[in-house]
C-alpha cells in the first residue's frame, strides 16, 4: 500500500482558526476570482482548494452551512453531483490526468479540516504525482501558480457552460 504524504497540509491544520465558517464567509464576499471561486449554482458552489494536494484541487460547498448530506432535497443532491462531474470534465479538458481522487470528508476524525460544513474534494491525480519532496524535504512540488490554473479552469467551465442548458 502506497501513502500520499501532504505534511504541508499541517500548516493550514495546526493554523489559529478565525470564528466563522471561511465557506460561508468566502461566497459572500462577492470576489470570485480572488477567492478561487469557479461557479455558483442554485445550492452549491465550486471553489479552488487554497491548500491543494495537486493543481486543480477542486471542491463542491453547498451554500447551506450543513455538516452532513443527510436531509438533503433531491435538487441539493443532484446539483452536487453534477457539479463533482463538471469539475471532472474540467480537469480532464485542461489538465489531462490519470484519473482522481473524488470524496468527503465528514467529521474531524475522518480528516474533515472544515467539519462543520460538508465539502466534496475532486483530486486530480498523475501517475507518478508523489515523490519524496514532502517527505524528506516537507516541500511540495506544485509546478503551476493557483491563479493561472484558476484562469484556465475557468475558462473550460465557460466552454462547459455555453454546451449545457442545466447550469
Amino acid at each position: 500500500m502506497e501513502n500520499l504524504w501532504a505534511p504541508w497540509r499541517m500548516d493550514y491544520i495546526l493554523s489559529e482558526k478565525k470564528g466563522g465558517c471561511i465557506f460561508c464567509e468566502k461566497v459572500q464576499e462577492n470576489q470570485d476570482r480572488d477567492n478561487l471561486i469557479l461557479y455558483r449554482g442554485k445550492c452549491h458552489f465550486v471553489i479552488m482548494n487554497a491548500y491543494p494536494y495537486n493543481n486543480g484541487h477542486m471542491m463542491v460547498v453547498p451554500y447551506r452551512h450543513t455538516s452532513s448530506i443527510s436531509g438533503w432535497s433531491d435538487e441539493e443532491t443532484c446539483e452536487f453531483f453534477e457539479l463533482a462531474d463538471v469539475a471532472v470534465k474540467i480537469l480532464k479538458n485542461t489538465m489531462d490526468p490519470n484519473g482522481f481522487n473524488i470524496g468527503i470528508n465528514m467529521g474531524e476524525c475522518a480528516g474533515a479540516g472544515i467539519a462543520d460544513h460538508i465539502h466534496l474534494h475532486v483530486v486530480p491525480r498523475w501517475s507518478g504525482d508523489t515523490n519524496f519532496m514532502p517527505v524528506l524535504g516537507e516541500t511540495r512540488v506544485i509546478p503551476e501558480h493557483i491563479m493561472d490554473t484558476y484562469d484556465k479552469l475557468w475558462a473550460a467551465l465557460q466552454e462547459i457552460l455555453q454546451q449545457k442548458d442545466r447550469f
